[in-house]
Formats: structure tokens, C-alpha cells, sequence
């Protein structure tokens, strides 16, 4: 094989996963302490080097499923991140992705090999590297895509309350919203459907279970 390229410096290409999850009211991330040089022992996010035979997806979701027991999870990439000293060890470009998972289908056996912890958003340790900044990068783009893609439900189970679709929202956009206006606002925009199930966890009347509607081509909220 021609070396063609052989002038030019080489670098590794990592991938890193943001894993989101909600959990007792709050928006968490998957963190653990890496077990590598450099920076073992760091808190960081869960991540991995490209093989020759993926693409940058792939190495993605393989390293997800790894780390999670879930196949066809919610992902989409953060973006590359590329400062010449983020690894003290070598050049390395990792691309992010984030991704979205409902915290009761994790295996917990998986969390405990892996030896990792649900951290909220608001308690986040120092992180390695540029870690942190992806975390922010991807929050932000959760935020601009809460009203354009149906990022919430992959947090939420199958059948879920208003209020618990409310909860989530809040969660990802740091703020509280009127209930009489978000409840208006979700009639108007057809993205749930009803079920004829009740929630009576949180009372004897109960609570009416939804689902998001799958047969709306345009998601807007």
C-alpha cells in the first residue's frame, strides 16, 4: 500500500457519550472516573477510539449498547472537539454525541461493571479534559430541539402523566412553565394521545396516562 500521507501528522479519533437520564425530578448524566492514564481517576464521560472499520455512528452506538444493554437509543452527535492539548498523551480528536436513555431500562449490573454514577447537572464534578464543555454544548442543543424533536420521551416511560411530561421539560430547559398554558399548549399541538389507563401512584383519584403521538409527521410544541 502507497503511504500518501505519510508527511502529514497523524492523529487518533475518539468518540465521547453524554448520556442523559431523569431521575427523581431531575436531568442527569452518566459519569465515572476513568481508569487509564491520563487522568485516571478523574471524573469523566464514557467514550472509546474509532476502529478502521467504523464510522464515527457506529463507534458510537457500539460503545452506548457496551455501556448501557440498549440497542436503537436516542443519539444524535454534539460535535468535534479538536484543542491540540485536550490529551496530554497524544493528538486526539473526539466527537460527541449525546444520548438519551430512561434510566429504569438500565441494566444495573452494567452500571456497577462499569462502575458508574448518575450525576445531576447542578452537582457535576471536574471533569477531564473538555468533557464539561460537551456536557454544556449538549444541553444546549437540547434545549434549542425540545420544540422541534421529540426529545423528551426517550427520559419518559411508554405511558406517562402530564405532569411527569412537564417535570422533563422543565428538567431540560431550566425553567418553570405555567401548568394551565403548558397543558393549553400541548391540546393545541396534537403531540400526545390519551390512553384510557390511570397513574394512582401519587393518589386515590389518579392521573390520566398519555403517549406521544406517532402519527404526526411535523412535531412542533
Amino acid at each position: 500500500m502507497t503511504n500518501f500521507y505519510d508527511k502529514y501528522t497523524q492523529a487518533y479519533v475518539s468518540v465521547d457519550c453524554i448520556i442523559f437520564g431523569f431521575d427523581k425530578g431531575k436531568l442527569k448524566i452518566l459519569l465515572g472516573k476513568r481508569n487509564i492514564d491520563p487522568g485516571r481517576g478523574t471524573w469523566s464521560l464514557y467514550g472509546g477510539f474509532v476502529a478502521p472499520t467504523e464510522t464515527l455512528d457506529e463507534a458510537a452506538k457500539r460503545v452506548l449498547t457496551e455501556l448501557t444493554g440498549i440497542k436503537d437509543i436516542y443519539m444524535r452527535q454534539t460535535g468535534a472537539y479538536s484543542a491540540i492539548d485536550r490529551d496530554p498523551a497524544s493528538r486526539v480528536i473526539s466527537v460527541a454525541y449525546y444520548a438519551l436513555i430512561n434510566v429504569k431500562d438500565y441494566e444495573e449490573d452494567l452500571r456497577k461493571q462499569y462502575n458508574l454514577e448518575w450525576v445531576s447537572l447542578n452537582e457535576i464534578p471536574q471533569l477531564f479534559s473538555d468533557h464539561k464543555e460537551m456536557v454544556d454544548d449538549a444541553l444546549l442543543l437540547l434545549q434549542k430541539r425540545i420544540t422541534v424533536e421529540p426529545i423528551c420521551f426517550p427520559l419518559l416511560p411508554e405511558l406517562f402523566t402530564l405532569t411527569q411530561f412537564q417535570n422533563v421539560y422543565e428538567a431540560i430547559t431550566g425553567k418553570k412553565v405555567d401548568k394551565r398554558n403548558f397543558r393549553k399548549k400541548i391540546k393545541v399541538s396534537g403531540i400526545l394521545t390519551e390512553t384510557d389507563k390511570i397513574d394512582k401512584t401519587t393518589s386515590k383519584r389518579g392521573a390520566i396516562l398519555y403517549r406521544l403521538n406517532n402519527d404526526i409527521d411535523d412535531f412542533q410544541f
